[in-house]
């Protein structure tokens, strides 16, 4: 796992400048603490932080060149099935310097160019030099666990791992993007290709960017399908499904470092916990984080699975005194981002690192086998139009409209009103309206009447309607977890991971987002993943001999915090004086009158505003940490802004 960066200009006799290759790895060098690798050649520059994982010699080190010199590499990722790669190369003449999985993609590049991403069993995220074609081929992972970012400047074009690396190159504007905001306060992340800076561009996951003669090319070369389905019984998936999660937990537990998972205490990182079991013959090390509040702690159901496999167990606990890790991680995230779980996330990544260098998790679970409440809300809607529709529209859409704003302890009220007051809708647009934070009258209520009316032509749900839409699948569920695997997960879910533990030198894994194992998934039949109102139906059955009944009987519990009590408590001040400064309602953002307010609403419990305050906290932070502040400094977090 790396950090990588680079620079092309489009002046073949303009050479790149090599200091800013150096202040670009400087920029990310928690990606890769072990090494640094610069190379440079006329108008190109590769630069490469190494967090050396497979192949711990120097024969490892990127930039990497094939045997001729004539192709240059640098990497951010594990090939999980380079070593058959390898040997079919090999087989065909290519002749290796290195052990490194990475080098695979060199050769395979010769043998099959642009299309050398097909064969990639992995997670990863590369720049290829081709000299002879003089092109520059990037390329991201099919799920897109590993970032890549890019900008086109007027000199040529720039890329890297994070954010804060490219605004290391003078050329790439800093100008911030207002619409990227807008979608912000919609879904508290800001969804590819767009960024909260103008110029530049998330590569979208499952795409390849090919620069050739000054001319950028993006290309999608792979999609999840839902169909046709399989024509298979209840046994015969319980066995293809074990195989599948065995086999891509045994190809993830490729290491030359020490290597554990993180265990949440859910039915997917537990799954991913027995799997490593199985396959190893030590104690897997395990990595556990909870809350001082019950509601919100899942150390208990951990702490059972680490007793049924006897790991070696490590328990964390987050308290508000976390909230300090605030302005490290506003920083690490390069732009806006509102899940609250990204700061529990960054702690035990922390705290692992103090033991191993890679955590499996088990992320993607969730998308693959219909584990969100959502997903059943939406089988739910399809069986409520079935009701007569006065009954629906003068009865039942009338209380739900008198239903109070939830508070901490009547949230069921504001999940209840949603989903009814949303079936007014489309389907794509009433699964938007379930899952953003905020919608246009909700930034009315807070937004400035300037914002709203620059954004006023600009709908963020038309972003997760074309996702939604473009399922291969006429049902409302997959057509929901299509969207999720488009947007929420690649957008949200896989950045969290990926900066809060790179952050830390940590690289995460994810067996459940194996390509293999996921398209298996797809193609299921429906009932095999939500049966009734069960979720991860399937996955449930087939760990019924692995794991505890507690961990199996459980539904999806969030790994949120309970921000809602500390910004009535601990973070109260924090909140009102940070919202509240004349520089953050300076910015023509925020009203200062709704914001205080909402405030007060909050510290006296009539409306649960925690989400919403934490999401306007996380914005203005971002703003005095990246706006704010001249570029020379963005190699470290902003001080003082907590």
């Amino acid at each position: 796992m790396c950090g990588i960066a680079g620079k092309l200009n489009l002046d073949p006799a303009q050479p790149v400048d090599e200091a800013i290759i150096r202040r670009m790895n400087a920029a990310q060098v928690h990606r890769g603490p072990d090494g640094e690798g610069v190379w440079i050649a006329g108008a190109i520059g590769l630069g490469h932080r190494r967090l050396a994982i497979v192949d711990l010699s120097p024969a490892g080190r990127q930039p990497m060149c094939n045997e001729d010199g004539s192709i240059w590499l640098v990497c951010n990722g594990e090939i999980y099935n380079h070593l058959d790669l390898r040997a079919a190369l090999e087989r065909r003449g290519h002749h290796y310097r290195s052990a490194s999985d990475n080098e695979t993609i060199l050769h395979l590049y010769e043998e099959h160019g642009q299309s050398c991403v097909q064969h990639l069993r992995g997670m990863f995220a590369f720049a290829l030099w081709d000299g002879r074609r003089r092109s520059l081929l990037l390329a991201r992972d099919r799920f897109g666990q590993k970032p890549l970012l890019y900008a086109e400047t007027p000199d040529g074009l720039a890329f890297a791992s994070e954010i804060k690396a490219l605004l290391q190159d003078p050329a790439v504007s800093g100008e911030v993007d207002e619409t990227a905001l807008h979608h912000y306060l919609t879904y508290g992340y800001i969804p590819a290709p767009q960024t909260a800076f103008r110029v530049i561009r998330k590569l979208p996951a499952a795409s390849t960017l090919l620069w050739q003669d000054g001319h950028v090319t993006v290309e999608r070369y792979w999609t999840l399908r839902y169909t046709p389905k399989l024509e298979i019984g209840e046994e015969e998936a319980v066995e293809r499904l074990l195989a599948l999660l065995r086999e891509a937990t045994r190809l993830q537990l490729m290491s030359d470092v020490p290597l554990g998972a993180f265990l949440s205490g859910g039915i997917d990182s537990s799954a991913v916990v027995a799997m490593m079991a199985e396959a190893t013959s030590k104690p897997v090390k395990t990595f556990s984080i909870g809350f001082d509040e019950q509601s919100f702690n899942e150390l208990c159901y951990a702490r059972q699975v680490a007793e049924r496999y006897a790991t070696e167990h490590h328990e964390f606990t987050v308290t508000p005194n976390a909230i300090a890790m605030l302005p490290e991680l506003v920083w690490a995230y390069g732009e806006p981002y509102a899940d609250s779980s990204a700061l529990p996330t960054c702690y035990v990544a922390r705290e692992t690192r103090q033991f191993v260098t890679v955590a499996l998790n088990g992320d993607g679970g969730d998308e693959a086998f219909a584990g969100y409440e959502r997903y059943r809300a939406a089988r739910l809607a399809a069986q409520y139009e079935q009701l007569p529709h006065w009954l629906r529209w003068h009865l039942i859409a009338p209380l739900a409209r008198r239903l109070p704003e939830s508070t901490h302890r009547r949230d069921i009220f504001r999940r209840l009103k949603r989903f009814v007051l949303a079936l007014e809708d489309s389907p794509a647009r009433r699964y938007a309206r379930w899952i953003i934070l905020l919608d246009n009258e909700a930034k009315a209520q807070i937004c400035s009447a300037d914002f709203c009316a620059r954004m006023a032509h600009i709908d963020s749900l038309e972003l997760l309607e074309a996702a939604y839409a473009a399922a291969d699948s006429p049902d409302l569920v997959e057509s929901a977890q299509y969207a999720d695997i488009h947007t929420y997960l690649p957008d949200d879910l896989l950045v969290k991971a990926d900066i809060a533990t790179m952050l830390h030198s940590i690289e995460g894994r994810s067996p459940f987002l194996d390509h293999e194992l996921a398209e298996f998934a797809a193609r299921l039949p429906l009932h095999f993943k939500l049966r009734g109102q069960t979720s991860k139906y399937l996955l449930r059955r087939a760990m019924r001999d692995y794991l505890p009944p507690a961990i199996l009987r459980r539904g999806k519990q969030g790994f949120g915090l309970p921000i809602g009590r500390w910004f009535r408590r601990d973070l109260r001040p924090l909140a009102h004086d940070l919202l509240l400064d004349p520089r953050t309602l300076g910015r023509g953002i925020l009203d200062g009158e709704a914001v205080r307010t909402m405030l007060a609403q909050h510290a006296t419990a009539q409306v649960n505003h925690g989400y919403r305050i934490w999401q306007l906290v996380c914005l203005e932070l971002w703003f005095r940490t990246y706006v704010d502040r001249p570029r020379a400094t963005l190699n470290s977090p902003a001080e003082g802004i907590v």
